[in-house]
């Protein structure tokens, strides 16, 4: 057989393989993620949001756990390392690199 009848044969193959694939199953949306009780500010942080611009003190972490509520709070600095595990009853409190706070929420 010579070379040049090989192609339509070989081309014959490539096409019958691109055929055969399946597609994926279409996928289904991700769940929503799952509510806490308490709802989503358990921990008060709605409460305190007027603070949000202030430089942060320990004086003004005390100010911010009892107005709000919250069981424990967690000062978040920029570069330090935080465990993941969500506790809706702990108020985090975000501030940057002069210490000015730049969030409150819980978790």
């Amino acid at each position: 057989m010579s070379p040049l009848a090989l192609i339509p044969l070989v081309a014959g193959l490539l096409l019958s393989g691109c055929a055969m694939t399946a597609s994926p199953p279409p996928r289904e949306p991700a769940p929503p993620p799952p509510r806490v009780d308490g709802g989503d500010d358990a921990c008060g942080a709605g409460r305190v949001q007027d603070r949000v611009g202030q430089t942060y003190s320990e004086a003004l972490g005390q100010s911010l756990q009892q107005a709000s509520g919250a069981d424990a709070l967690r000062v978040m600095r920029p570069g330090h390392a935080y465990t993941l595990e969500y506790r809706a009853d702990r108020l985090n409190v975000r501030v940057d690199e002069a210490g000015v706070i730049t969030a409150i929420g819980c978790g």
